[in-house]
């Protein structure tokens, strides 16, 4: 396990030789204390919650529809930089379970990465920026062919020698940790940094954990739009999915089975739940990675963690006790959203 980058100043610059032997500006970001709820934010249900209320500032986007080698398309949202140069890295964000960028934790990122003067892009995954996609496909936990297509796809879109500093957030953690354990040594030809944020580790605890106890009110939340997206698709796509069998869906257990499963490959719940679980993967990371996790987290059980001897040399785990599922709040009330942003860019600053 790495050790914890030294701290920065706030935001201190130097500056680095290229290759081509031009010198660029490089910013440094303090690395924040480690992760303190405030009092009046007191267990991890109220940590995941309260930031939904909390959106916060809303930037300028770019939208870009990109066509997939598959004949679909993604949609990608830019934040742009008038003032960032060609070694100026990039940010890629890859958003959780029915996310997008407007998500509470995109739009914190990207209002810091707005202040930095420094560049981003959300890539969707399909069916999550309010438009249907062509193909009878969604995205999942595992999702690793779609991270490397689309992570290829922003490389193209950027000038060469670009970094780029990729973070996944709950599913899209997971889908990202499972690329970089996949593509070992040769996810460096792509990414500088990387860092998953209260990503699922282990598929199947987390997938039991959401459908018990008040963790339904998670499941319930995020069936409000996944069973009408695909009972449309079962409209669009006759014979993929059962629409009656979708209409009867009241966990993530029954939606995975009778709508991710079928949709991607997999024999059913368990079978997915088993081969898209990035923990096996994490042994095999080699480009630098944050691994954050709050042991407080809901639906992400905390005995289900990784330890250090479980994942490489490359791998920093960070597990405060609290935090909740993409929470990470600070401050009085109402609380504020920039813990995270801080932490992910002292961590991305400190790769130079």
């Amino acid at each position: 396990m790495r050790a914890c980058e030294a701290r920065a100043a706030p935001m201190a610059e130097s500056h680095v030789t290229t290759r081509a032997g031009h010198v660029r500006p490089t910013l440094h970001v303090a690395t924040p204390a480690p992760y303190r709820a405030p009092r009046w934010l007191a267990g991890g249900h109220v940590q995941t919650i309260w930031p939904y209320f909390l959106r916060g500032p809303a930037v300028a986007l770019r939208r870009e529809r990109v066509d997939t080698p598959d004949g679909d398309f993604w949609l990608f949202d830019w934040l742009d930089s008038p003032s960032a140069g060609a070694g100026t890295p990039l940010v890629v964000l890859f958003h959780g379970l029915e996310g997008s960028s407007a998500s509470h934790y995109a739009r914190a990122l990207f209002a810091r990465l707005a202040a930095l003067g420094l560049r981003g892009v959300v890539p969707h995954f399909r069916g999550c920026a309010d438009e249907p996609n062509r193909l009878p496909r969604a995205y999942h936990s595992g999702d690793h062919e779609e991270i490397a297509a689309m992570l290829s796809a922003v490389r193209a879109r950027v000038p060469t020698g670009t970094p780029l500093h990729v973070c996944g957030v709950s599913l899209g953690g997971s889908a990202l940790l499972n690329w970089l354990g996949r593509a070992g040594a040769a996810a460096a030809q792509t990414v500088s940094r990387a860092a998953a944020i209260s990503a699922p580790i282990d598929l199947m605890a987390a997938g039991l954990a959401i459908d018990r106890g008040m963790n339904r009110i998670y499941s319930a939340h995020f069936l409000q739009t996944l069973r009408p997206k695909a009972l449309a698709m079962a409209r669009r796509f006759p014979g993929r999915i059962d629409a009656k069998s979708v209409a009867r869906v009241r966990s993530m257990w029954a939606f995975d089975d009778v709508v991710t499963s079928r949709l991607h490959g997999f024999a059913g719940t368990s079978d997915y739940w088993t081969r898209a679980s990035c923990k096996p993967w994490l042994a095999s990371i080699r480009v630098p990675t944050l691994v954050l996790n709050a042991r407080n987290d809901p639906f992400v059980p905390g005995e289900s963690l990784p330890r250090p001897d479980e994942v490489s040399s490359e791998v920093l785990l960070e597990q405060p006790a609290e935090g909740g599922h993409v929470g990470f709040l600070t401050g009085p009330v109402p609380g504020r959203l920039e813990w995270l942003p801080n932490r992910l860019l002292a961590y991305f600053t400190a790769a130079a």
